[in-house]
C-alpha cells in the first residue's frame, strides 16, 4: 500500500511540476503592460497623431506603464510617450503623441514599457497613413 502511495504522490508531483513549467513565462507575463489599441492620424507634412490604449494592471507608483515608443521598420525609436504617473483607476486608458514620421517609414510598431518589468512583449504594427 506504501508503495502505491509513493508511486501516486510522485506521480502528482511531477505533474505539478511540469504545470508550472509550462504556466511559468504566462504568470511572469500577466503584470506586463498590453498594447490594446492604436490609430494613426495623419496631420499633413510627414506629422501624425498617434492614438494608443494600453491596459495594466497599475499599481500605484511602484508598478506602473510609464511610456510608450514607436519604431520604424528597422527598430530605430522615432518617440516616445511619457507616461508621468499610474492610471490606477483608469483602464484601460489612452494617450496621444504627435510626431514627425518620415516618408520612407511605411510601418510604425507601438511597444510599451512598465516600472517593474521593462519593455514588454506586446506590440503592435500598423501602416503609416499616406496622402
Amino acid at each position: 500500500m506504501k508503495r502505491k502511495l509513493s508511486i501516486a504522490a510522485s506521480l502528482a508531483a511531477s505533474i505539478v511540476a511540469g504545470l508550472g513549467a509550462l504556466l511559468l513565462p504566462t504568470i511572469l507575463a500577466a503584470n506586463e503592460v498590453e498594447v490594446v489599441e492604436v490609430a494613426i492620424q495623419s496631420l499633413g507634412s510627414d506629422k501624425y497623431r498617434i492614438n494608443v490604449t494600453l491596459l495594466h494592471e497599475d499599481a500605484g507608483w511602484d508598478h506602473f506603464a510609464d511610456r510608450w515608443d514607436v519604431l520604424d521598420e528597422s527598430g530605430e525609436v522615432l518617440g516616445s510617450r511619457v507616461l508621468a504617473h499610474p492610471h490606477d483607476n483608469e483602464q484601460p486608458f489612452t494617450r496621444s503623441l504627435t510626431l514627425k514620421i518620415p516618408p520612407t517609414v511605411k510601418n510604425v510598431t507601438i511597444r510599451a514599457n512598465d516600472s517593474v518589468h521593462g519593455i514588454g512583449e506586446s506590440t503592435m504594427t500598423k501602416a503609416v497613413p499616406r496622402n
